[in-house]
């Protein structure tokens, strides 16, 4: 159940992260939510491992927030050079 409740948070923190980057996505909506997605699971899992959080927490969702927002500045990075 943890795992759905991460993918949940993680389309939340997607729409999220894309709201906060406005601009053009490379790959439009459905790879912003999906590295909304990873950063949600990257944040949690990596924040509650260093003790930074529990999960459940805001500081979850803004870390997951924050990491999407990392994920897509570096997708786009990588995108544009090609």
């Amino acid at each position: 159940m943890t795992i759905l409740w991460t993918i949940l948070i993680g389309f939340l923190i997607g729409l999220v992260a894309k709201f906060l980057m406005p601009g053009r996505d490379p790959g439009g909506f459905i790879i912003t939510v999906l590295i909304g997605i990873a950063g949600s699971f990257i944040a949690t899992y990596v924040g509650a491992a260093m003790g930074w959080y529990q999960n459940g927490e805001t500081a979850g969702f803004i870390a997951g927030v924050l990491g999407a927002i990392v994920l897509l500045l570096v997708y786009r990075m990588v995108v544009a050079r090609k």
